[in-house]
């Protein structure tokens, strides 16, 4: 699918975090090609427009971060890393809009070009020439006693975790209404396949390709003969309860929402209603991207130590 066509006044939500000078330099060189091109800029942040001395007040308007500062725009542009990325798709998804970021981070698994790359990101975006992918998302609700506590999401994982060094989760995790494992740990992890290549890939758990349609359960240092990682159906519902007798924990998606969770609370993960659009410029596969991005060995040994 390629975008970007339509007659009305093209505007990207341009979201990147001014702390270094490399940001901020990206920053300046995107809103001085947008604005060139005629497409008008919108930030959540003063600081952040503040930057784009060059570009005219009215080219660059400031949007309120908690009134749909997305709606409207035709993307996101993110510069930054995945926790940006995050940050960003928060913002994106209640619109529907597409989310595309340029890693000027570390691993930057989520964003879609190095920051070497930042002029043909911008280009790609000018001339329309991108397609977009849908990413499941998570829907998690929490409750006590059968009355609803909070409702958040998630695109990586929904993360249920113990709130101190000294302490010890101890949880029941169960699929479809029966019971699979209980256990003291560190945490349990419920993560889409998207997630399955972060915090759920340095606990332990397998990477899954993003067009499966599945979730991923991965518990933190259990103490148990049984605790590892499962996969089950885009269509089973997770629970995780948290032992009435045991510690109060913590419910975090993404690494950005945090939710208490008193003693007994009941955490439900199912898939998501509203998945997060990624804006993609090419069609490398995720194989490709997996080998890059975690700098894989892909020749043989003894390919590899030939002299």
């Amino acid at each position: 699918m390629t975008a970007g066509s339509g007659t009305h006044r093209r505007e990207v939500l341009l979201v990147a975090h001014p702390d270094r000078e490399a940001t901020r330099a990206a920053a300046r060189q995107v809103a001085a090609r947008f604005t060139e091109a005629g497409v008008r800029l919108r930030v959540v942040d003063q600081e952040v427009r503040e930057l784009f001395v060059t570009c005219a007040q009215e080219e660059v308007a400031v949007a309120d971060p908690d009134d749909s500062p997305a709606e409207g725009t035709e993307l996101v542009f993110v510069l930054g890393g995945d926790g940006t990325l995050l940050r960003a798709a928060e913002l994106a998804r209640p619109a529907g809009v597409p989310v595309l970021g340029v890693n000027l981070g570390r691993v930057g698994f989520l964003t879609e070009a190095d920051s070497d790359a930042i002029s043909q990101a911008v280009q790609r975006v000018i001339s329309g020439e991108y397609h977009i992918e849908e990413r499941m998302t998570v829907d998690v609700d929490v409750t006590l006693d059968g009355s609803l506590l909070a409702r958040t999401w998630a695109l990586n994982e929904a993360s249920v975790e113990k709130t101190g060094r000294d302490r010890v989760l101890d949880a029941l995790i169960s699929v479809d209404g029966r019971p699979v494992s209980s256990f003291g740990c560190d945490g349990v992890l419920c993560a889409t396949p998207t997630g399955s290549t972060a915090y759920a890939f340095s606990a332990g758990g397998p990477v899954i390709w993003p067009d499966v349609e599945a979730l991923l359960v991965v518990p933190s240092n259990a103490h148990a003969m049984f605790s590892r990682s499962f996969v089950v159906s885009r269509a089973s519902v997770i629970t995780v309860d948290v032992d009435p007798y045991g510690f109060a924990a913590v419910l975090i998606c993404d690494g950005l929402r945090s939710i208490d969770l008193p003693q007994g609370a009941r955490i439900e993960v199912v898939a998501g209603r509203t998945p997060v659009r990624l804006v993609r410029l090419g069609d490398e596969p995720f194989t490709d991207r997996l080998v890059h991005k975690f700098d894989l060995p892909v020749k043989g040994w003894r390919e590899r130590h030939a002299r």
